[in-house]
């Protein structure tokens, strides 16, 4: 599985010879799938130039601290937000030594700070640089607080001598940053997912829908499959691209969604209902398009399938995770929906328009969430849809596991 495609990528790019080999390994973090941007140090200026890099990530290099372009001139929190993962590809002794110490005396040692995303380092220097106990210790450092180190590799070396200190190549590096999105928390599990709308008919050209887009369903599907799961994603109408390895299946309306998941559900160990499906449907779905001759017209409703209710019941049933999208009192009707459809973890956010006016959970490649379940609560902060969904899908993870090992306890 290629785990990099359609990730946020931030190459960092410190002062040293090696920044001649982050131009290549720009280009194939791309060729992976990867969006690309590059932030570079003033003294990796002086080595290759911001425009190589420019034309080969095909977005603008980010170079200042301040950036008046950015919204608050803050742009190391909008590219910090952005990111999936930060990669220092070469990071200098003078970079690990920032890093350790949490200076943020620049665009990149700042945005390193405000991230959440996982942090790499690839270190270059000379082998003595490498080997000086300071060197060393901030390496410690780093390792203990999670920062992944690639490397560095054994080689010649650019002053001439040989030793360990020298940059990965490209191919490796790819490589490695791929593997810290592999967790296999879920190693060898049947995971089954709804995501996006329903749209119920009211004739051949109109329904009833909602405002779903199915972004979080498809990145929980795609931090599933990075997890080691084997997923089947059913989505209702969207236009999304479907993630690497993931079994998808396309339906329309609520009847369908159910009739696909009862197809499935035995195999599966864990389901996941991301979908929006909708409420009602029309009880009576016209076979030609509707005229409008009328002032007015009455279209009478019934109740849809409840998807997320059946499968509980099931016996056996898989561990069933739900959502729900509130626009008031999110927590307590959150709770009420757990309690209610008898779920075992419920993932609860608010949708609509935030103070901004910006949309929030629908419509929107950021959400927050407050995920529930018997044993408490975990809150999940506004982040990008992707990080979001690597995070929930840890907590499912973790449940399940706990989950499991109390019914093998109890058989």
């Amino acid at each position: 599985m290629n785990t990099l495609n359609s990730k946020h990528i931030i190459l960092g790019i410190t002062g040293g010879i090696a920044a001649y080999k982050s131009a290549e390994l720009t280009r194939r973090l791309r060729d992976a799938g990867a969006d690309v941007r590059v932030v570079m140090t003033r003294a990796a200026t002086e080595f290759v130039t911001p425009l190589t890099f420019q034309a080969l990530s095909g977005n603008p290099v980010h170079t200042e601290l301040l950036d008046e372009k950015a919204e608050a001139g803050m742009g190391h929190i909008q590219l910090a937000r952005w990111a999936d993962a930060v990669l220092i590809a070469p990071a200098s002794a003078n970079c690990l030594a920032k890093l350790a110490h949490g200076r943020a005396d620049d665009l990149l040692t700042t945005l390193c700070l405000a991230s959440e995303a996982p942090l790499a380092l690839a270190p270059a220097m000379n082998r003595v640089m490498w080997q000086d106990p300071a060197t060393q210790d901030n390496v410690v450092t780093l390792k203990k607080r999670g920062v992944a180190l690639f490397g560095p590799a054994v080689g010649s070396q650019a002053c001439g001598e040989t030793g360990e200190g020298r940059l990965l190549d490209g191919p490796e590096l790819v490589a490695a940053l791929s593997s810290l999105f592999k967790s296999g928390l879920l190693q060898g599990i049947d995971v089954l997912i709804t995501a996006g709308p329903t749209y119920e008919p009211i004739d051949p050209v109109r329904f009833i829908g909602n405002r779903s887009s199915g972004r979080m369903g498809f990145a929980l599907a795609r931090a599933a499959r990075e997890a080691g799961a084997k997923v089947t994603l059913i989505s209702g109408p969207c236009h999304l691209t479907t993630p690497d390895d993931v079994q998808r299946i396309d339906v329309e309306t609520a009847a369908q969604m159910l009739t696909t998941v009862m197809q499935h559900i035995a195999r599966n160990q864990i389901f996941i209902s991301a979908a929006a499906v909708a409420d009602y449907r029309p009880r009576v779905a016209s076979q030609q398009k509707l005229k409008k001759q009328q002032a007015e017209r009455i279209i009478e409703l019934e109740r849809t399938e409840d998807i997320l209710a059946q499968v509980s019941q099931l016996e056996p049933r898989p561990f069933v995770v739900g959502f729900a999208a509130e626009t008031e009192n999110v927590e307590r009707n959150a709770r009420k929906k757990l309690e209610r459809k008898a779920l075992d973890m419920i993932a609860a956010n608010r949708v609509g328009k935030d103070a901004n006016a910006q949309d929030i959970g629908f419509n929107s490649e950021y959400n927050a969430l407050q995920v529930i379940s018997a044993n408490g609560e975990v809150k999940l902060e506004l982040a990008r849809k992707t990080a979001l969904a690597r995070e929930l899908i840890k907590l499912i993870a973790e449940h399940y596991s706990k989950h499991r090992q109390q019914q093998e306890h109890t058989a």
